[in-house]
């Protein structure tokens, strides 16, 4: 994003061993036939051992993609977000260690289906549509350079998917609202132009819906794979296509990312239609749409919905003179998380545009007393995305599941590819990285 539109708010457990008398046990009963079978389930954590292979009863993945809230103001309990902190966390697991892999956002949603660290531009939300122009690769799949849509060779997990003849789909709330901005199916902004969808467009004579719609919360514009491809318009979507295509397993895809749009997500507060926005619309989008997802066919059957955020919101806000606003980000990492090829060090700042100072106020800052054009700074400590919490839901997790393991972006791509046998992109392939477990998976 260009700038966030609303104000925000201000280990993993140790692996434990078998008892030396159970290993023994267990190697002297087993050692002859089942060596394999004793390192996995004789040598690791009950909760952090892979489930690579179980959670290949796995088919059908839905992800919805909130924005921009940190643990605490979420699942506290003074939360905004009752639906999503009390009654679906009762429904299946919270994952109170996930992290945000990056600020502001468009880093974090090119990381969850590529396994790809930013560029400087992708991780200030590219306000220009511009081509990554590629250097080099590094040995663990990272593309060197700078700029954002990857060229064809940087792939995804939906290219992965439709390689290994399963199926996509990407929905988009408010995609094609004004045709004027962008189309309502594969939208994005033309090459080199500067993004207009990072302004949100209130309801008018010709949009009368208006139009909040944000190609930087939508990462597969950012994949010359996918966006040169016929099949974009077939799977990148309005989100309104959803509910007919949950009506069969036939029409469902395997992989479904769900984009609200940036009144939904909890993005803008208030919405440029007038809504309350933030967690409170937020919530109503989830209480809208999870039963629709949980009552399909195909969910029933074998599916699982991830709820998470992209990043957590900034841990401070000042102003140092009267025409500048700095908001300054921890980002604080898990998962021994890389920096990749293309940030320098950190802390770095920059800045992310010019508003009028009346505009200041749907930040959640006070803008009594200012007047004129007033730059927007984002000052960032480190190169993370600090900690958000996720909540999933399945068949396959106990209602009530609590999970302290740390995940990120990274370990959500690794865990879906396991569950479709794919290979690992990015740094979702990095050593030691830990898929989901048994600790949420706790009906397996």
């Amino acid at each position: 994003m260009a700038v966030h539109s609303r104000g925000k708010r201000f280990a993993a457990l140790p692996f434990t061993r078998f008892a030396t008398r159970v290993i023994t046990y267990c190697a002297a009963l087993f050692a002859a036939l089942f060596v394999a079978f004793f390192v996995s389930a004789c040598g690791s954590s009950d909760k952090t051992a892979s489930l690579a292979g179980s959670t290949q009863q796995i088919k059908h993945v839905f992800i919805i993609t909130l924005e921009n809230e940190n643990y605490t103001t979420t699942f506290g309990a003074n939360t905004k977000a009752p639906y999503l902190a009390n009654t679906l966390t009762a429904q299946g697991a919270l994952v109170q260690q996930y992290y945000g892999t990056g600020h502001v956002s468009l880093d974090n949603y090119i990381s969850m289906i590529s396994g790809q660290s930013p560029t400087l531009q992708t991780d200030n939300d590219c306000t220009t549509y511009a081509d990554f122009s590629l250097t080099g690769m590094t040995a663990d799949g990272q593309a060197i350079g700078t700029g954002c849509v990857y060229p064809a060779s940087v792939k995804t997990i939906a290219d992965q998917l439709t390689a290994a003849k399963y199926t996509w789909k990407g929905y988009e709330g408010d995609m094609g609202n004004d045709p004027a901005r962008e189309a309502a199916t594969c939208g994005h902004p033309a090459l080199g132009t500067t993004d207009l969808t990072n302004t949100q467009e209130a309801p008018n004579a010709t949009t009368p819906a208006g139009d909040s719609y944000a190609t930087r919360h939508n990462p597969f514009m950012y994949f010359h794979s996918i966006i040169d491809s016929p099949d974009c318009a077939a799977n990148v979507v309005n989100l309104d296509k959803l509910t007919t295509d949950l009506q069969q397993v036939s029409t469902t895809a395997n992989f479904n990312f769900i984009t609200p749009s940036t009144c939904d997500d909890g993005h803008d507060a208030p919405c440029a239609n007038g809504a309350t926005g933030g967690l409170v619309s937020a919530d109503a989008f989830l209480q809208k749409w999870v039963p629709v997802i949980t009552a399909s066919p195909a969910f029933k059957q074998d599916g699982l919905l991830i709820i998470n955020f992209d990043e957590s919101s900034y841990a401070s806000v000042s102003m140092p003179n009267a025409t500048e606003v700095d908001f300054a980000f921890s980002g604080d990492t898990c998962c021994s998380q890389q920096p990749g090829p293309n940030l320098g060090a950190f802390p770095q700042s920059a800045k992310m545009g010019t508003v009028p100072a009346a505009y200041l106020s749907s930040l959640g800052i006070n803008a009594t007393g200012l007047s004129g054009n007033i730059d927007l700074v984002l000052a960032k400590q480190s190169y993370g995305g600090d900690r958000t919490g996720a909540v999933m839901i399945s068949k396959f997790i106990k209602p009530g599941t609590v999970s302290t393991v740390q995940y990120n972006h990274y370990a959500m791509l690794k865990s879906i590819e396991d569950m479709f046998g794919l290979g690992y992109l990015g740094y979702a392939g990095q050593t030691g990285l830990a898929g989901f477990g048994k600790d949420i998976f706790t009906n397996l």
